[in-house]
């Protein structure tokens, strides 16, 4: 008999953070992880918040023990901060803050799924999500999708037929692909999902790095019936190491996931809490947003470049408007998984896209991201995997 439990068996570490850890190495050049620039990272800003929050009578406030909802003053300043994109709140019982948007995921999973409850998700979706859904046993189905976002039909046909317990979706700029749900895409899901009264938790962790196109108001912004859960993040807009993230929804709701929230770290760090509730404040955040936008928009530019100069033609791209990730496919069976470590062998990682997928599938795809790299990087890297990639597709073709 193992010692561990049961949820554990066929559970593996995340394929991200391990090529993370292979891909360490300074003359490694990275496209796998998912990391914001080190350039937008507001080193002094937050220097002189802490100094300052430490310096004052409310040190012992920072360091001590905190309500499980989060400071009321900061959900306050939240309120505002998601009004920006439509996610309009009652009351500061409606929203409460989380250690960091993945947390979000774990408490919306352990306050509705049982063993062999059914989750619908995009295909492909998080990684991370699918970790989290199989340690609580769900059954994850794929719904179909494209570049306007969910296939309509086959997410009500899904929910007629599995009655699914929740759906998770990441409607703006999605991690892997980063395409972004239409205004009509989202207002059929918010009908649907209301309809047949089924939860929705709204991942949001990249919808303010918007550098080109037009913005487009929160999933959340159309429920009339407290479905969705929206969940947002500041990692990427202000720094991952603080793990700060706010979530929005029904009262009910929001108040069993604080119940749930309880047993597992109490409440979310109260330095980190008033270290963004001060950046807000203080108005630093959009800012920082808007010096950091150029810089990710001449790095996606690049990389669309390198893509389109190096790759070979069986390969197709997305076009990002924003987020920090572009989505390959290759039109012949390439399987990128089998390829990686030819690539690492040249100094160039990503990360195969078939572990995005609920069913396994998409082994000719892969997620590259561009937002960690500079230009000179970017266009050694690609070429490294274009170089890589010929070769394969040459191998491939002979076999067809």
């Amino acid at each position: 008999m193992s010692k561990y439990s049961t949820r554990m068996t066929g559970l593996n570490g995340s394929a991200t953070r391990e090529i993370l850890k292979l891909t360490a190495q300074p003359e490694m050049i990275s496209f796998a992880g998912g990391l914001p620039a080190a350039e937008c990272l507001p080193a002094e800003e937050i220097r002189r918040i802490t100094a300052d929050v430490l310096s004052g009578s409310g040190a012992v406030g920072a360091l001590q023990y905190g309500v499980s909802e989060g400071f009321s003053f900061f959900r306050e300043e939240l309120r505002g901060f998601l009004a920006d994109v439509g996610v309009k709140t009652d009351s500061t019982d409606n929203l409460f803050v989380v250690s960091g948007g993945q947390q979000g995921i774990d408490l919306m999973c352990k306050v509705f799924l049982d063993k062999g409850d059914v989750v619908l998700v995009e295909n492909p979706t998080y990684l991370a999500f699918l970790q989290i859904a199989a340690t609580y046993e769900a059954k994850v189905v794929g719904v179909k999708s494209d570049e306007l976002g969910l296939d309509l039909g086959d997410l009500e046909d899904k929910i007629k037929r599995y009655s699914p317990k929740l759906i998770y979706t990441v409607p703006t700029f999605s991690n892997p692909t980063g395409r972004s749900y239409s205004l009509n895409n989202r207002k059929g899901i918010a009908e649907l999902t209301s309809r047949y009264d089924v939860m929705v938790l709204e991942d949001d962790p990249y919808g303010r790095l918007r550098f080109s196109g037009q913005d487009l108001p929160a999933l959340k912004s159309f429920d009339k019936t407290d479905n969705v859960v929206y969940v947002t993040s500041f990692s990427k807009i202000l720094s991952p190491g603080l793990r700060v993230a706010v979530m929005a929804g029904g009262k009910e709701v929001i108040r069993k996931l604080v119940i749930a929230k309880q047993g597992a770290d109490l409440h979310t760090a109260s330095l980190s809490q008033l270290i963004a509730y001060e950046y807000l404040k203080r108005g630093f955040l959009k800012p920082n947003i808007e010096r950091s936008l150029p810089i990710y928009r001449r790095r996606a530019a690049a990389m669309t470049a390198a893509l389109d100069k190096h790759m070979p033609e069986e390969f197709r791209r997305t076009d990002p408007e924003g987020g920090l990730f572009i989505w390959g496919e290759f039109s012949v069976p390439v399987d990128t998984g089998k390829c990686f470590a030819d690539a690492v062998k040249r100094n160039a990682a990503y990360v195969e896209g078939s572990v995005f997928y609920a069913d396994g599938k998409g082994r000719n795809t892969l997620r590259l991201n561009y937002s960690n790299a500079d230009e000179e990087k970017i266009e050694r890297g690609i070429r490294a995997l274009g170089d890589m990639f010929k070769e394969k597709v040459t191998e491939v073709k002979k076999l067809i």
